[in-house]
């Protein structure tokens, strides 16, 4: 039902949107036990269902705990207040974490075995001849590295730093004649490989976990205590940083001084090995003052994680997903110059179906040209040896005017940014840090060059981050162009930036927390009245997450009126779809396979005037209303031909998909008698054929370049 006639506000049209990220993590978690899937591949799913659960549990639930501890009782757009989410979460999680071990023990673990690998569970398991090995390892490789702890009247117990796995212990002094136990504790060392190959036995390969080998010669560490019982360990802190940017008179140092309290925060989650000693148990929920409910008792190696790294093991291909090559870029053939090449008509790219190599090749090619002037760049997040950050300190070196707005507030990069930025200011670059109380997500460069007829600006606008190694990982959209309507926008941008001047309008950027949103808005509502009319009106719309309430009442208002909806949201989505009157013209889809969908795509059909879109923002509050964002529209036909390809190949596909039902759940589609169609494995085939038939066409006296050529 209407409601006011114009607004949906009922908390039963809503889904929570913590809920809706754990089905997320689940449809993650699905691809782990799908036995389709190469073996090394369903490992890395289940490694990334766990990393994906730290970070939520060390942002998302941390946060409810301090609404909880604050006294707030406002209650979500689905009605569930901060106390019912976390009561919520807390079965939820315990059913996700369940499934995880079941996977690992029932499923993963047997097949590795079947196929030549045996992951050790105990140090017990080991041979005579196994176990000398293993002492001798520890002896030599292990043993100088640790650090043993043990807590008594003198010695408080321990800071246990965030994340990192630990083995307790309660020991018994060997020199007292009571029987009073006493706590201690190693860390296992993060600088060494959590992985120990053993000798290989007639074919069959073995590995052991390095906690396995400490608690093997735990008696080694504390040899004035008999050992009692020794148990691996790890905790969760609240690793949410609060930065009071108006009071924090230098950003760099405030957010440097918050980074070493993200390793001490409040204890909010505590996974122990099953069958934990009843009284070491009890002794660390005490210290830690954690509650029972975020207790978990792992069957199985804790911090999943580390199979990542297990599937790095060397041999076992042919359980392995052959490696994909990103494909060059057909418009911007290897050793071209670029600049000349977006003269001739706007470029699109598809990451990580074409290489990011013109992207940084852009940045390079600039600083070293006499006509370039200036580059401004935005970095939220950049990989570790950066080749951009490196093209742009070269660039100031050279004497050109290099502004780079470094994002600090990047979550979980801040540390990695900080260095960038300094890095960066030594170079002789002008370095911004964003804008106070709002994090800068927007993706965008700006070379201006001199040119014969005057001066000429060159953008580059993409979806996802300037970072050359998720590029590899990520799907996303680039788009380089030297429109002026589009010049002058990327100018207003990085002087809005730099100097707070906004301007007194824009040409075709939308930016939030300025416009963005009502911009949105606005294309939601002209579908609606087109529909109303009786005219063609259509949305796809492509994205991360969807949690914005007012765009989501939108969307049911302009379903109401007729609209057909298709959402394609890799994660968290607050909408439901299938209820009467309101939301049964949107069909909602998620795509997780082989790489991270991450892509923003928005196609408004506009009347048989198509409009397409893409971006930075998801449809989030905190992208819409707290951050810096920009869309950009696509405009030659050709370029919005593609796009528009891209959308209607993930809405076809049957293979990596799942559908949103009414009841909230997510659910495979039904392939009987549907042709098998993998949106990501067409995208890759599609870049392979394009850069085939553009090397057909480049050729030297007696030979043909390869697409491998063009792209080193």
């Amino acid at each position: 039902m209407k409601e006011n006639g114009t607004k949906f506000t009922d908390p039963k049209y809503y889904t929570n949107r913590e809920l809706s990220w754990i089905l997320f993590d689940h449809r993650v978690l699905a691809e782990a036990r799908d036995k389709n899937n190469p073996l090394f591949e369903r490992l890395k799913f289940l490694s990334i269902t766990a990393s994906n659960l730290d970070e939520f549990f060390m942002i998302r639930v941390a946060s409810l705990k301090d609404m909880v501890n604050a006294g707030y009782v406002k209650k979500d757009l689905s009605g569930m207040t901060p106390k019912r989410q976390l009561a919520e979460l807390d079965k939820a999680i315990h059913e996700l974490v369940e499934l995880q071990y079941s996977t690992y023990n029932r499923s993963l673990a047997p097949a590795l075995m079947q196929n030549g690998l045996t992951v050790i569970r105990s140090h017990e398991q080991l041979t005579a001849e196994e176990g000398a090995f293993i002492d001798r390892y520890f002896e030599e490789n292990v043993y100088p590295v640790l650090t043993p702890m043990a807590v008594d009247s003198s010695r408080p117990f321990p800071l246990i730093r965030n994340k990192t796995l630990n083995i307790g212990a309660m020991v018994r002094s060997k020199k007292g004649d009571g029987e009073e136990l006493e706590f201690a504790t190693v860390q296992v060392p993060g600088v060494l490989n959590r992985i120990v190959e053993l000798p290989e036995k007639a074919g069959m390969r073995r590995v052991i976990f390095l906690e396995e080998i400490i608690e093997r010669n735990i008696s080694r560490l504390f040899l004035n205590y008999d050992i009692i019982c020794a148990h691996p360990f790890r905790i969760m802190r609240n690793a949410d940083l609060t930065i009071e940017e108006d009071e924090a008179a230098d950003l760099l140092k405030e957010i440097e001084k918050q980074l070493k309290k993200r390793q001490w925060g409040e204890a909010i989650r505590l996974e122990a090995e099953a069958g934990m000693d009843k009284r070491l148990l009890k002794f660390l929920k005490k210290e830690l003052k954690i509650e029972e409910e975020n207790i978990y008792a792992i069957d199985g190696p804790l911090d999943l994680t580390v199979l990542m790294k297990l599937c790095g093991l060397e041999g076992f291909e042919h359980l392995k997903a052959p490696k994909y090559v990103p494909q060059p870029v057909p418009e911007l053939p290897a050793g071209c110059r670029i600049f000349d090449e977006i003269r001739k008509g706007d470029i699109l790219l598809h990451h990580p179906y074409q290489t990011f190599t013109p992207v940084v090749d852009f940045i390079r090619q600039a600083a070293s040209d006499s006509r370039v002037l200036a580059i401004k760049q935005t970095l939220y997040r950049v990989s570790g040896n950066s080749p951009i950050i490196a093209a742009l300190a070269q660039a100031a070196e050279n004497g050109k005017q290099v502004t780079v707005l470094v994002e600090l507030k990047a979550r979980f990069d801040e540390e990695n940014n900080i260095v960038w930025a300094k890095m960066l200011e030594k170079a002789g670059c002008h370095v911004i840090y964003g804008l106070v109380g709002l994090k800068t997500h927007s993706k965008i460069t700006l070379v201006v060059r001199r040119e014969e007829d005057g001066i000429r600006r060159y953008v580059h606008l993409g979806t996802g981050n300037y970072n050359d190694a998720t590029a590899k990982l990520y799907t996303d959209m680039g788009l380089f162009t030297c429109s002026e309507p589009i010049g002058e926008d990327a100018t207003a941008v990085f002087n809005m930036l730099s100097g707070y001047s906004e301007p007194l309008f824009w040409n075709k950027l939308a930016l939030a927390p300025l416009w963005l949103k009502d911009k949105f808005l606005y294309l939601i509502q002209r579908e609606q009245k087109y529909a109303q009319e009786g005219r063609p009106a259509r949305i796809i719309a492509k994205m991360n997450s969807l949690c914005d309430k007012d765009i989501i009442a939108a969307l049911y208002e302009a379903s109401a009126a007729g609209v057909k909806i298709d959402l394609i949201v890799r994660g968290i989505c607050c909408l439901r779809i299938g209820i009467p009157g309101v939301s049964e013209n949107i069909s909602v889809r998620s795509i997780v396979g082989t790489f991270l969908e991450h892509s923003r795509i928005f196609y408004f059909e506009n009347d048989e005037r198509p409009e397409i879109y893409c971006g930075s923002a998801d449809w989030m509050p905190r992208n819409l209303e707290r951050r810096v964002e920009i869309l950009f529209p696509v405009e030659a036909p050709a370029l919005k031909e593609e796009l528009l390809h891209i959308l209607n190949v993930q809405l076809a596909d049957t293979v990596k998909v799942s559908v949103l039902q009414p009841d909230g759940s997510y659910e495979r589609v039904d392939r009987r008698g549907k042709k098998a169609v993998c949106a990501q494995e067409q995208f890759a085939e599609e870049a392979v054929a394009r850069a085939k038939a553009q090397a057909a066409q480049t050729t030297v006296p007696g030979r043909t370049f390869t697409p491998e050529e063009h792209h080193e």
